[in-house]
């Protein structure tokens, strides 16, 4: 009972950290004008947040290695594994977004790129996209959440297939994508984006563990943004 409560505390406390630090990433953002550079709001903020809540957690991983050596899956690990595992997912992935889209506009549902269709919001928007949402995402919810969930939640279910710590990270991660404030205290969130986040993390997680490096993972993340917002900005320019 004891261990438990104490694998309970644990990722509790966990994810008030994960869920804190991007929003606290946010709020100091929030204290740069990007109007001169950005005016359309596309991608300056999120470039800072991202930026800002990567580099609080390379500072503490490397605190926790100071105090105690972790492997974090900073190198290439498993190559073959991981080589294999992109490919599959890079496959798979591609005929889901074809037929996604294929959808969206047989049945008049297609959302358009957000921002006005000028060069520097499409090429800001796919750099961030590229460089840095999938290398701080990974980072935050694989590198660092499986790793730390892993030294007290042990265990693997569906017949071994997926490991405890894993699932955990990506529900908090499908949490990330809920939006909320305090006052007025309201909830936002679109049911779809919180389980496709947690069924990508699951993958993103798996790749993570078989590979023993975050690089995959990241290089995953990446193209599944890249992929979606890329098709988006096209179909946008056409329909």
């Amino acid at each position: 009972m004891i261990k438990v409560f104490k694998s309970i505390l644990w990722a509790l406390s966990l994810t008030i950290l994960l869920l804190g630090v991007p929003r606290l990433a946010g709020m100091m953002a929030s204290t740069f004008n990007y109007q001169a550079i950005d005016p359309d709001g596309s991608y300056a903020w999120v470039s800072v947040h991202h930026i800002l809540q990567a580099l609080f957690f390379v500072i503490l991983i490397f605190g926790i290695n100071r105090i105690k050596p972790i492997e974090f899956g900073f190198g290439w690990g498993n190559k073959e594994v991981g080589k294999k595992y992109l490919l599959l997912f890079f496959k798979f992935f591609s005929i889901y977004t074809a037929g996604a889209f294929i959808t969206a506009v047989l049945t008049n549902s297609f959302q358009p790129f957000t921002y006005p269709l000028t060069y520097t919001n499409i090429i800001g928007q796919m750099g961030f996209q590229l460089l840095l949402s999938g290398p701080s995402e990974e980072l935050i919810f694989r590198g660092f959440a499986i790793t730390m969930l892993a030294l007290v939640i042990k265990g693997k279910i569906f017949k071994g297939k997926l490991s405890i710590a894993n699932l955990v990270a990506a529900i908090i991660f499908g949490l990330a994508h809920v939006g909320f404030s305090f006052s007025p205290f309201q909830i936002r969130y679109s049911l779809f984006q919180v389980i496709y986040a947690i069924i990508l993390g699951i993958f993103y997680g798996d790749c993570y563990e078989k590979t023993n490096s975050v690089f995959y993972p990241m290089i995953m993340h990446s193209f599944t943004n890249v992929l979606m917002v890329g098709i988006t900005v096209i179909l946008s320019f056409i329909l």
